[in-house]
């Protein structure tokens, strides 16, 4: 090779080399990690317990919930309106009734199912979903007493009162064992399933308790 030669092929080394460097000053950046989550978030407790708040680290470790369904929905919306009913009958109890045992019975039933309905109504709108109004209709809902025995027991006293209560709370349990037993064929939600297995259990204690207590009377 001769130096003209040599001369031309220096001269393209360094314009390849100058073509690389204006190259790599001009490309974009590497796109950075996304950002990690640093929100804290929320996780519903069991029926009638509190929901706590997690950090993303933990929050990362736990078990996804099932994505709920319509038969969830559903039950929670009509068991708001059903637990509410319960509220009302056991509410009239210590005024009315007689019975020291039957007092006790409205008075646990007052402590189980109102923090209930408070998980409910949580659920209901960590979903999305409609939560009931007070005064709504109950419709079809099994073992809901009407307004005409409602009526009757709020003018009732003594022990009229009391096999009244025993009647139509047996009843109104008994419902409420129904609607789980349905949600629990249906439904898909892991919180609900345990809500309604938390019915069931509980509620059909308390029948056996109601049916020793109208023995009684």
């Amino acid at each position: 090779m001769d130096i003209q030669q040599g001369g031309r092929v220096r001269v393209a080394l360094i314009a390849v080399i100058a073509a690389l460097s204006l190259s790599a000053c001009t490309s974009e950046p590497e796109p950075s990690a996304a950002p990690q989550a640093s929100a804290p978030v929320i996780v519903p407790g069991r029926p009638g317990e509190v929901a706590r708040t997690v950090g993303p680290s933990e929050a990362a470790t736990l078990v996804p919930l099932p994505t709920a369904n319509a038969a969830d929905v559903k039950y929670v919306q009509d068991m708001i309106v059903h637990h509410r009913q319960a509220l009302d009958m056991s509410s009239l109890a210590p005024t009315r009734s007689e019975h020291t045992k039957l007092k006790g019975l409205a008075s646990r039933i007052k402590d189980a199912q109102g923090p209930e309905i408070q998980f409910m109504t949580t659920w209901l709108q960590q979903q999305g979903q409609r939560v009931p109004e007070h005064h709504a209709g109950h419709g079809d809902m099994p073992g809901m007493a009407t307004h005409e025995q409602m009526e009757s027991l709020k003018a009732a006293s003594g022990k009229d009162f009391d096999r009244l209560f025993l009647q139509l709370m047996t009843a109104h349990h008994q419902g409420a064992i129904t609607m789980s037993e349905q949600v629990l064929t249906s439904g898909s939600h892991v919180r609900i399933e345990e809500l309604a297995n938390d019915v069931s259990v509980t509620q059909s204690a308390e029948i056996r308790r109601m049916q020793e207590m109208q023995a009684e009377l």
